[in-house]
């Protein structure tokens, strides 16, 4: 039976591992928090290969969803139908889709 130490395996994530190309645009995984003061990019969790925000709005009937959605549109300079939701609607962990090319998203977005 072969061993395998840590150190022979590379468990580095390039930094925008949490946006890739789709049909259409882009996606973008988002590891979000609700219930928090402000609605925010806090970081890239390179671990998790997601964008972690803060929501300004409580997890319930959707509020989180839609505050999540409306951040994004804003900082992304996108109106309300070229963004939505496509994985995650009822977990913290969230794929978005964005009708922008992964390099554009990223530009918008700023640094992080």
């Amino acid at each position: 039976m072969r061993r395998f130490t840590l150190s022979r395996i590379d468990h580095s994530m390039p930094s925008d591992s949490y946006i890739r190309e789709s049909t259409g645009g882009c996606v973008i995984d988002v590891d979000v928090s609700p219930g928090a003061k402000k609605t925010e990019v806090v970081a890239v969790n390179e671990w998790r290969g997601s964008l972690q925000v803060r929501v300004a709005a409580e997890p319930k009937r959707g509020k989180a969803n839609d505050e999540l959605l409306r951040f994004l549109s804003e900082r992304l300079s996108l109106g309300p139908n070229a963004i939505r939701i496509v994985k995650g609607a009822r977990s913290r962990i969230k794929t978005v889709f964005v009708r922008l090319s992964a390099e554009e998203a990223k530009k918008r977005l700023g640094p992080l």
